[in-house]
């Protein structure tokens, strides 16, 4: 948990602490009802008079801030990972599906748009792959990576929606239907584009580096 130590310094003034589950006064709120991953529970934290001994505390005092900026591009480049995966599982069902369903008498996967589809997927999913791994491996290296950690995951976010989108289209109706599993990737997808700051700040964090304007 992220508390503010000194309201005078701003985000210089935050501290980081390790708050255990069965701390008197820490209440957890109703988990929130999410449009996908679903598997990660979402829940508002709330504090009633809740006191957290000084052994708790995590790294130095008044350096909350900085630890929540480096375990960002850790976060980021495992999302960009998870963000493969979505990939990986869309061509997977794309390509199951196309060769199984049939229209006018042949398995769709014989149609020429189906195949672009299928052959963009394909590479997305190299490219992506490439990027995520690069990222995690920089980001184990301790230094301070987030450029290269915010650039792999705007690729690999936006290349996991477009996998997840063309392969709803690929089903087709089918595919808008909770029996398939490409609408569960569908909405699964779309966090890697907000979740670990959206791609826009993404977008601005890159370009202050490139642009030698990082405080």
């Amino acid at each position: 948990i992220m508390a503010s130590t000194d309201p005078s310094q701003g985000t210089k003034g935050i501290s980081a602490f390790v708050v255990p589950r069965e701390t008197p006064g820490l209440n957890v709120g109703k988990i929130e009802k999410k449009l996908g991953v679903r598997a990660s529970d979402t829940a508002a934290l709330h504090f009633d008079d809740m006191r957290v001994p000084k052994d708790h505390l995590l790294g130095k005092v008044n350096e909350g801030y900085k630890i929540v900026m480096s375990g960002l591009d850790i976060e980021r480049a495992f999302y960009a990972v998870i963000g493969v995966g979505t990939i990986e599982e869309a061509l997977h069902l794309s390509l199951k599906y196309a060769q199984e369903r049939e229209q006018f008498g042949q398995p769709i996967a014989s149609f020429q748009l189906i195949q672009a589809k299928i052959a963009d997927m394909y590479t997305d999913l190299e490219a992506a792959r490439q990027v995520a791994h690069r990222a995690i491996w920089l980001a184990q290296q301790e230094l301070r990576v987030s450029k290269e950690t915010a650039a792999a995951l705007l690729f690999v976010s936006r290349a996991a929606s477009r996998a997840a989108n063309e392969a709803l289209q690929i089903h087709g109706g089918w595919g808008y239907l909770t029996d398939f599993d490409v609408e569960r990737l569908w909405r699964d997808a779309r966090l890697g584009e907000i979740g670990a700051g959206t791609n826009e700040i993404r977008q601005l964090l890159i370009a202050h580096e490139l642009l030698g304007m990082r405080g």
